[in-house]
């Protein structure tokens, strides 16, 4: 198995102010407004609101270890072009952001996102203020991929509780811990079967997922929007991806730095060589828990994480196990939404919140562990 990650961090000013200037930091890095471009190793792109820059890395890898040298090198590489212009800061949305104060990608790719907006107006949070962390994972074959999907779609709830880092909108706690993807899920309401309640069902067979795939695109074309059928589409917490033989995670919430990114990544390899997990697969029972997770985080599921990561530690190889403390820790003292929210209720300050989450994501530095 490979893995590879997407990261989406917001860019802003020295206040954390964000900044609609993806393209023209593309455009200075490498002359034109390109959509995404080499950058040593990884890949730099832009995403559809120009708050915001993706990094991905070049290529994937066997482990965690060299996925956080790529990326980690590409954070470096930025801050050596921009040293003091922009500051980069992760979390699943950005906390104080505005609509007001961002911008659609103009500069190519315009015909998909006018369907999108035609059909499901995409000047709103869950689109313009969306960041998400996303793990591909390959699969060898319809046996493996099977076992991976049906695995993966039982821990997303706990993925979800894990890595909730969206308590704040507009600068106000809204009571939830991952308020992304409360707007993530309705989104597309014009056509809910897009996003499936986050919660894909199980499936017997690749036919089975594609033929509720091309439901999915009947639906789009009787809406004359064919233009947007493509495997992408599929806005579930996990989609298959054919072209690139991997199945992606998309439900986790961006972290504060790439390390606790890699520790998610690791959980998650980690718990698929387990024979048997203690966790629900029955569809409405993870739908509940998934609205579990997003109000409260780790503290709605404390007893069902703890067993996890023992079977995780006991699963993992020794390069995994470097990085799971960060879990740990995550379970034990709430995700970062819950630490975010417990801090601001405290300090009614967002500005040191945000500085210290822009400082470990260039230091790579789990916030709250030493």
């Amino acid at each position: 198995m490979t893995i590879g990650t997407e990261h989406e961090y917001s860019i802003n000013d020295a206040h954390f102010a964000a900044l609609p200037v993806s393209d023209q930091i593309l455009r200075a890095i490498c002359g034109s407004y390109q959509s995404e471009i080499l950058f040593g190793e990884v890949k730099l792109g832009k995403e559809l609101q120009k708050t915001v820059l993706e990094f991905i890395p070049r290529v994937p890898a066997s482990g965690p270890a060299a996925l956080e040298a790529m990326l980690m090198q590409g954070i470096r590489k930025f801050y050596h072009i921009f040293p003091s212009q922009y500051h980069l800061l992760g979390l699943g949305m950005h906390p104080a952001l505005t609509l007001d104060r961002t911008a659609v990608w103009d500069h190519d790719e315009g015909k998909y996102y006018e369907a999108y907006d035609r059909l499901f107006n995409i000047r709103q949070h869950g689109w313009l203020n969306i960041q998400a962390l996303q793990i591909n994972l390959s699969y060898a074959g319809e046996k493996d991929l099977l076992m991976q999907y049906n695995r993966i779609r039982t821990l997303l709830p706990y993925l979800i509780a894990l890595t909730a880092s969206s308590p704040l909108v507009e600068g106000h706690l809204t009571g939830n811990m991952d308020n992304r993807l409360i707007y993530y899920r309705r989104n597309q309401d014009v056509i809910p079967q897009i996003c499936n309640g986050i919660i894909p069902a199980r499936i017997r067979s690749i036919a089975e997922y594609r033929d509720a795939q091309e439901q999915i695109f009947s639906a789009l074309r009787a809406r004359d929007a064919g233009i947007l059928c493509e495997e992408w589409l599929n806005s579930s917490g996990l989609i298959i991806r054919f072209s690139r033989s991997c199945l992606e995670i998309k439900a986790p919430d961006e972290q504060e730095c790439i390390r606790s990114d890699m520790a998610v990544a690791a959980l998650v390899t980690a718990l698929l060589r387990c024979p048997t997990l203690p966790v629900e697969s029955d569809q409405e029972a993870l739908l509940a828990l998934t609205e579990v997770a997003i109000e409260k985080g780790t503290a709605g599921l404390g007893p069902e994480l703890e067993a996890l990561y023992r079977r995780a530690w006991q699963e993992a190889t020794a390069e995994e196990r470097q990085y799971l403390p960060v879990i740990e820790s995550r379970i034990a003292n709430g995700s970062l939404a819950e630490q975010i929210t417990e801090r601001f209720r405290s300090e009614n300050a967002i500005g040191p919140i945000l500085a210290d989450m822009a400082h470990c994501l260039r230091a790579n530095q789990p916030y709250g562990m030493k």
